[in-house]
C-alpha cells in the first residue's frame, strides 16, 4: 500500500503519533400562563445555576419544532413542539412572543383563511378532539370525537371530522352549525368548496355543506373508490369493476371492453382515480384480470422455489420486495368529459405518466426504462426513454433516449424539461413547438456538482423554477442563479452576479407557496451560505432582477423555514447555532427588527454546553481541509481532554447548526459528550477513485495532529466513531494506525469482495452499483481491480488492529448485510482482540425503537468513558450476558 510522505511543517509532530500508529381548554389556557411564568423564572443569570452534564435520560426530553405556522393576517405564530419521548404540544403567539394559548398531545394545526380561528386537531387513546380558539374572543371550545379533520383555504370555517364510529360531521366553526351522517363508509372531498361525495348507509350523496344541500347519486352498498374535482362539478366512483364519472347531472359507464382499453383489461377496486384541476379529465387505473392458479395441483404439493435467471431485467429479490405492489399494479387511463373519449396511456413497458398543468394539458409524458433496467444493477441510476402523448388525438411522438435525470413538465405544461448528467446541461423540449435540446452549457454555466468524489457523472445543483410566462427557467450553479432562456434565443444572465466572486451559495425562497413560478416583478429573497465563513444570511433581489442581491441579515448562525403571511409583510423563519436551539422569529423582510417567538428548551441553562469551532489542517496528500471541533464548556488550554473523531464524509458547512440532543439512532450525541468533557472532531473527507479508505486515513490523521499540536488533548484517550459509510472508515482506520484507544463502528462493510455481490435487502437491490460508481468509490469491478478491493477491505489486515472495537449491527438492516458485521466480530473474536456486538434484533439499519436508541447510547458511552476515561468496565463488557441473562438484566 503506497504511504505519503509529509510535509515539512507536520513532520516531526506526525512522526512521533505515527510511532504509535499503523388538556382540556379551561386547563390549556392555565397552562399557557404558567408556561409565561415558567419562561420568566427561567431568565435567571447562568451565575445561579449549578449546571449539570447531560446524560441519556435528559436528551430524550430535548424538543424540537415538527410543524410552524403564521396567520394569513401575520397576527398570530403557532408550532407544534415535541419531545423525543413524552407529550408533543401546541402553542400560539402573538407576534410580540405572549403566549395566548396552549395544549398537549396536538398532531396538527391550522389557522382559518380569515385569521380568527386557530385549529387543533388532539390525539386521544380512544378518539381524539378538535380545539378550536377564537383570536379575537379570546376563548376555546371543542369537538370531541374527532380521529379526522380535513379542511381547505376555500372552505372559510367550514371543516369535514371523522370519528371511529364511521360518523362524518361538517362544521361551521364561526357558527356551530353542523351536518351530521352516520355510517360513512367513504368519503371524498372538493377542495375549493366545503362539499364532498359521500357513501352512508347505501346512498351515495353529493354534500354541499355551505349551500345546505344534499343530492342523492345512487344506491350503492359499496364502493371501492370515490373522487371529485377541486371546484365540486365532476365526480366519479368504483365499485364492482365499474367506474362511473358523473358531470351535470348526466352519468357515464367505463367498464371492461370499454375501447381502448387493452383485451382483458379490468377496472380493479385497487384502482387510483385523480382528476385534473379544472375537472375536464379523470385520470385512473386499470390492470390486466387477475391471474388465476392451476387447480389441477393437490394442494401442498407445489413446490416452494424461487428461479433466478440471468436474462431478468429485475433483480430476483427485488421483484420479491415488489411482489404485492406489483400484483395491484394499475396502468393509468385518462377519460376526458369534453370528447366523451377514454385513453390508455400507460402499458407494461411505457412505464409512468407525468401529467402538465396540474393534469389540465391535454398532453402527458410517458417514461419507459425498459430498456436499461438490467444495467440499474451496475449503473445505479434509471434511465429512461422519453415520449410525448398527445390525449385527445392519443398520438405520442419521442423526445429524447436513454436520460438519466428527473424529468418534468413546466408548471404551466408548455416545457418538458430535464437535467442530463452526461452531458453536465440542462435540456428543454417545446410542447407546441414539438422541439428542443440543450439550453445550458457548462463551459458558461456550471450546473453540475464542481465537488462530485464519486466514480460517476456529476449530478446538478438543482433548479430554482420558472418565471410566470415560462419564458424564463432559473438554474444554479455552485453559487449562483441563472435566467435562461428555454428557446436558447437569448443569452443566460447570472441574475445574482456575485455569488462566486464573493464565496456566496444564494438559492431563492419561494415565500408564496400559492404561486408556483418565480414572480419577476416582486422582490425575491435568497438564502445566502457563506463558504467560508460558514455564516448564513437573507439576501433581497430587488424586482426586476437587473441589480446585485442586498444582504439584509447575516452572521454566526443558520437560518431557515421562513414562511411569509398571505396578507401582509410578516416572515417567520428559524435561527439557530451550536449553543442556541432552532426557535422561532419573526420580521419583515428589511429583517431590522427581528423578534424571538419560542423557546423551546428553557432547561438547557442548567446543564454544561458546548462551542463549535472552525479549524483548518493540510491533509497527507496536499489538501487544503476543514473540519469543526466542539470544546466543551469553560474549555481550558492547560487541560487535557479525551477526543472522539466522529465522522461521514463533509460536514463543515454545519458549522452553525444546533444539533438538538437526541438518542441517536447512530451517531454519538455531540452536546451530551461535550457536556461530560469530551472534545468532539469531525473532520471533513475528500476521496480519491479507487482509495476511499486510504483517503479517509489522508484527511482524518493530520486533523488529529493538529489538534494535539494545539496541547489540550490527551494523546492516550482518543476514540473513533463512525456508521454505515463513517462505520467503514473507522474501521479501515483501526487497521491503519493504533493511535485510537477505542472505536465505535456501527453497521460497517469490512469485506468489500463479499459486500459487492451482498444485496441491500430493504430494496432487493445488488450491491454492486455502490462500488463500481457511488459511494463506495472503487470505481472498478473486482475482476477488473482485484487489489483495490483487498486494500480497502479492513478484514484482510484484521491482525493489524490493537483498538478495542464495539461493533452495532442489526440483523434486519436494508442497507449493509448485517454478515458484514458477523464477520468484523468473528475475525476479531478469533484473533481474540477485545471486540463486542450489538444486535438490535429486528431492528433496520439503525435502531428506531426509542428504547433501543437509548439503549444503544448507554452503552457507547459506557464504552468510551472506559477506554477514553478510565471509568469502570460494565458488566455487559466484562463478563458479558448470555442469552437467558438478556431476560432479566442489562448489564449496565
Amino acid at each position: 500500500m503506497k504511504n505519503f510522505t509529509l510535509q515539512n511543517s507536520l513532520k516531526f509532530l506526525l512522526t512521533t503519533l505515527f510511532l504509535l500508529s499503523v388538556v382540556i381548554p379551561a386547563e390549556a389556557q392555565k397552562s399557557a400562563a404558567k408556561n409565561q411564568q415558567a419562561r420568566e423564572k427561567g431568565k435567571q443569570t447562568q451565575a445561579q445555576i449549578v449546571k449539570k452534564s447531560l446524560g441519556v435520560d435528559d436528551i430524550v426530553k430535548w424538543n424540537r419544532i415538527t410543524q410552524m405556522q403564521i396567520s394569513p393576517d401575520g397576527k398570530s405564530i403557532a408550532a407544534i413542539i415535541e419531545p423525543w419521548k413524552g407529550t408533543s404540544y401546541a402553542r400560539l403567539y402573538d407576534k410580540e412572543g405572549r403566549e395566548l394559548f396552549s395544549s398537549d398531545s396536538v398532531k396538527s394545526i391550522y389557522f382559518t383563511p380569515e385569521s380568527d380561528y386557530f385549529v387543533m386537531h388532539r390525539q386521544g387513546k380512544k378518539n381524539g378532539k378538535l380545539i378550536i380558539y377564537s383570536v379575537k374572543e379570546k376563548r376555546s371550545t371543542q369537538i370531541d370525537s374527532v380521529s379526522k379533520f380535513t379542511s381547505f383555504p376555500e372552505w372559510g370555517t367550514w371543516v369535514a371530522l371523522s370519528s371511529k364510529d364511521s360518523t362524518l360531521r361538517f362544521a361551521d366553526l364561526k357558527s356551530g352549525n353542523q351536518k351530521i351522517y352516520k355510517k360513512v363508509s367513504a368519503e371524498a372531498y372538493a377542495k375549493k368548496r366545503p362539499a364532498g361525495l359521500i357513501l352512508t348507509a347505501g346512498r351515495l350523496i353529493l354534500v354541499n355543506a355551505a349551500e345546505g344541500t344534499e343530492v342523492e347519486l345512487s344506491e350503492l352498498k359499496k364502493a371501492d373508490k370515490l373522487a371529485i374535482s377541486e371546484n365540486g362539478i365532476s365526480m366519479a366512483w368504483v365499485s364492482g369493476g365499474k367506474l362511473v364519472v358523473r358531470r351535470d347531472n348526466v352519468e357515464r359507464l367505463i367498464t371492461k371492453g370499454e375501447k381502448p382499453l387493452p383485451e382483458g383489461w379490468v377496472i380493479p377496486s385497487y384502482t387510483t382515480l385523480k382528476f385534473s384541476e379544472n375537472g375536464e379529465k379523470l385520470y385512473f387505473g386499470t390492470a390486466p384480470a387477475p391471474r388465476t392458479k392451476d387447480t389441477s395441483v393437490v394442494k401442498g404439493e407445489w413446490p416452494v422455489v424461487q428461479v433466478w435467471s440471468w436474462k431478468e431485467k429485475v433483480q430476483f429479490t427485488t421483484q420479491v420486495i415488489e411482489k404485492e405492489s406489483d400484483k395491484k399494479r394499475t396502468y393509468t387511463a385518462v377519460y376526458n368529459f369534453g370528447t366523451d373519449m377514454t385513453v390508455q396511456l400507460e402499458n407494461k413497458s411505457t412505464g409512468r405518466v407525468i401529467t402538465g398543468d396540474k393534469g389540465n394539458s391535454d398532453y402527458v409524458v410517458t417514461l419507459s426504462d425498459d430498456r436499461y433496467r438490467l444495467e440499474e444493477m451496475w449503473e445505479g441510476r434509471v434511465r429512461y426513454d422519453i415520449h410525448l402523448t398527445n390525449t385527445l388525438l392519443d398520438r405520442s411522438v419521442p423526445v429524447a433516449q436513454g436520460v438519466a435525470g428527473q424529468v418534468r413538465f413546466s408548471p404551466k405544461g408548455n416545457w418538458v424539461y430535464w437535467y442530463s448528467e452526461p452531458d453536465s446541461s440542462w435540456f428543454a423540449w417545446s410542447v407546441s413547438a414539438l422541439k428542443g435540446g440543450k439550453i445550458t452549457n457548462p463551459a458558461r454555466i456550471k450546473a453540475f456538482d464542481e465537488d462530485n468524489d464519486v466514480p460517476d457523472m456529476p449530478s446538478s445543483y438543482g433548479a430554482a423554477g420558472w418565471n410566470e410566462d415560462e419564458s424564463a427557467f432559473f438554474v444554479y450553479d455552485k453559487f449562483d442563479m441563472w435566467r435562461v432562456d428555454p428557446t436558447g434565443a437569448a443569452e443566460p444572465q447570472r441574475v445574482t452576479r456575485n455569488g462566486r466572486e464573493k464565496g456566496i451559495v444564494y438559492r431563492a425562497e419561494l415565500l408564496v407557496k400559492e404561486k408556483e413560478y418565480i414572480d419577476e416583478k416582486m422582490d425575491l429573497l435568497f438564502s445566502a451560505f457563506d463558504v467560508k465563513s460558514k455564516d448564513y444570511g437573507f439576501a433581497i433581489l430587488k424586482a426586476g432582477f437587473v441589480k446585485e442581491p442586498v444582504m439584509m441579515v447575516s452572521g454566526p448562525f443558520s437560518l431557515g423555514g421562513a414562511v411569509k403571511a398571505k396578507e401582509s409583510g410578516e416572515i417567520i423563519f428559524t435561527k439557530e447555532n451550536f449553543t442556541t436551539a432552532p426557535d422561532i422569529w419573526v420580521s419583515d423582510l428589511s429583517f431590522r427588527q427581528q423578534k424571538k417567538i419560542t423557546d423551546i428548551n428553557p432547561q438547557q441553562n442548567e446543564f454544561v454546553w458546548g462551542t463549535a469551532e472552525l479549524v483548518k489542517w493540510t491533509s497527507l496528500d496536499g489538501r487544503e481541509m476543514e473540519g469543526v471541533v466542539y470544546k466543551p464548556e469553560n474549555f481550558d488550554p492547560s487541560k487535557k481532554y479525551p477526543l472522539i473523531v466522529n465522522f461521514y464524509d463533509r460536514n463543515s458547512s454545519t458549522l452553525n447548526t444546533y444539533r438538538t440532543p437526541e438518542a441517536h439512532r447512530s451517531t454519538i450525541d455531540y452536546h451530551m459528550y461535550n457536556s461530560n468533557g469530551y472534545v468532539i472532531f469531525n473532520p471533513d473527507i475528500v476521496y480519491r477513485d479507487g482509495y476511499p479508505g486510504e483517503s479517509a486515513y489522508n484527511c482524518v490523521m493530520p486533523g488529529v495532529a493538529s489538534l494535539i499540536k494545539e496541547g489540550y488533548i490527551n494523546e492516550k484517550s482518543i476514540g473513533a466513531q463512525g456508521h454505515s459509510w463513517g462505520g467503514y472508515q473507522v474501521a479501515y482506520l483501526a487497521t491503519r494506525t493504533n493511535l485510537f484507544a477505542a472505536i465505535e463502528s456501527g453497521a460497517p462493510v469490512v469485506n468489500m469482495f463479499s459486500a459487492y455481490g451482498g444485496i441491500r435487502w430493504g430494496t432487493g437491490h445488488n450491491r454492486s452499483f455502490q462500488y463500481e460508481h457511488q459511494q463506495s468509490r472503487i470505481g472498478k469491478t473486482p475482476w477488473e481491480a482485484h487489489q483495490r478491493y483487498i486494500e480497502n477491505s479492513p478484514l484482510f489486515t484484521m491482525d493489524k488492529v490493537t483498538t478495542p472495537i464495539l461493533i452495532m449491527h442489526n440483523d434486519k438492516d436494508g442497507h449493509v448485510p448485517w454478515y458484514q458485521g458477523i464477520e468484523y466480530f468473528v475475525a476479531l473474536k478469533r484473533l481474540q482482540k477485545p471486540v463486542w456486538l450489538l444486535n438490535y434484533s429486528g431492528e433496520v439499519h439503525w435502531p428506531q425503537k426509542i428504547e433501543n436508541k437509548m439503549d444503544f447510547q448507554r452503552r457507547m458511552m459506557q464504552f468510551f468513558d472506559h477506554y477514553l476515561k478510565g471509568e469502570k468496565m460494565p458488566k455487559w463488557m466484562d463478563e458479558g450476558l448470555s442469552a437467558v441473562d438478556l431476560d432479566f438484566e442489562l448489564g449496565y
